[in-house]
């Protein structure tokens, strides 16, 4: 899934560029900048656009570049949808 950035969260990207949210160097860079520079409709946004799993990986791999108030955050509202997508997951 591609989607056009917003100039003011990534505004050291040329106008018009656009993240291949499959890709997930993009997924990170565009999960990173709407939890650290986002509004709340921008997280709203987020979330209507990506897997809550796909966040929780992202957010894995990225949490220790946020911003340690917002780290802190996202860390205890995923504590309990953590568990459930580990849960769901089948064993190999």
């Amino acid at each position: 899934m591609k989607t056009l950035v917003e100039k003011r969260l990534f505004w050291f990207l040329k106008e018009g560029t656009e993240l291949d949210l499959s890709n997930k160097t993009h997924l990170d860079m565009f999960i990173q900048q709407t939890l650290s520079r986002g509004r709340t409709s921008d997280v709203k946004n987020l979330f209507k656009m990506i897997d809550i799993r796909d966040f929780i990986q992202s957010f894995n791999r990225t949490k220790n570049f946020l911003p340690k108030e917002v780290r802190t955050f996202w860390e205890e509202w995923l504590g309990n949808n953590n568990q459930s997508a580990k849960e769901d997951t089948p064993s190999l």
